[in-house]
């Protein structure tokens, strides 16, 4: 099960209501994609259904399960595949 910082529940879950806990966990554990920031944090993309199937991008610590931040990531397809 995923854990939150204090960031994730106090800062970003009041400010993005479309957003839930469920939603960041499915991306966590069927990610499309994954990358590792120069802090050591990880970038993980994954399809959310309940938002027209547009990517959500979920920020970890280094562990790659307690969630730091989450977003949709409207220009995720153009990152995917530069021919777009």
């Amino acid at each position: 099960m995923a854990e939150v910082t204090s960031y994730f529940r106090n800062y970003v879950m009041p400010r993005r209501s479309y957003l839930t806990l469920e939603m960041c966990r499915r991306v966590l554990e069927e990610p499309l994609r994954e990358e590792e920031q120069t802090d050591g944090r990880f970038r993980i993309w994954g399809n959310v259904p309940e938002l027209g199937n547009r990517a959500l991008r979920v920020v970890t610590l280094q562990d790659r399960t307690t969630i730091r931040n989450a977003f949709l990531d409207r220009g995720f397809l153009r990152k995917a595949d530069p021919d777009k």
